[in-house]
């Protein structure tokens, strides 16, 4: 189910370039920009510690934020942002205007449920997670959380692929390849290495 708009306020900027930025950063704001929805891209400041605050809970570039610009409300999508490599702090954020009833393309969070119930974990079986989240095209207004995969009755070499995924009302794959496979489960390696002898040929010689 998709959360209530966060707000966060936001001033608007002219100044651009290095010296620009590192003067904003000097009073604990980062750049940013809203562009899309065929308007002109407008160039703003926010707080430093509220972006790295939603940076760092997760899902920052699957949430709505509204952005109120001196008292101008703009509703957007984080859809990039940069951070400094030594230092991990925010250097700049994009952010995408949402329009009316707009279709947007979504990275979703995936969470695997019940491994208790699964045979094949039960086993030792290792659930090997291929997508830890899935690309998917959503409405704006109805993002999901969080994608549920059930284990429940999954054996040791089940495969879990995206035609086996129930998606929310709504939503579409936006992936590039043919039924994404999600995650396996494969055998312990030391049910492999019994496997593997068992096929050899242990008749004993005299």
């Amino acid at each position: 189910m998709a959360t209530a708009a966060v707000e966060l306020k936001a001033q608007s900027r002219t100044g651009v370039g290095k010296g620009a930025a590192r003067a904003l950063r000097r009073e604990g704001l980062i750049p940013a920009v809203i562009y899309g929805d065929k308007k002109a891209p407008l160039p703003i400041s926010i707080s430093y510690n509220e972006a790295m605050k939603r940076i760092y809970a997760g899902g920052f570039l699957s949430h709505i934020i509204t952005l109120d610009v001196g008292g101008e409300k703009h509703r957007v999508i984080p859809r990039d942002y940069q951070l400094d490599p030594v230092k991990d702090k925010a250097l700049h954020v994009d952010f995408l205007r949402i329009g009316k009833d707009s279709k947007i393309n979504v990275q979703v969070h995936v969470r695997f449920a019940n491994e208790e119930e699964s045979p094949g974990i039960k086993r030792g079986g290792v659930l090997n997670i291929v997508h830890h989240t899935l690309d998917l095209t959503v409405s704006a207004d109805n993002i999901p959380e969080e994608i549920v995969v059930d284990l429940a009755g999954l054996d040791v070499g089940d495969s879990i692929h995206m035609s086996s995924i129930k998606l929310p009302a709504g939503a579409a794959d936006h992936s590039h390849e043919k039924d994404l496979t999600i995650a396996t489960i494969v055998a312990p390696s030391g049910l492999r290495s019994e496997e593997a002898g068992s096929t050899g040929d242990g008749a004993k010689k005299d």
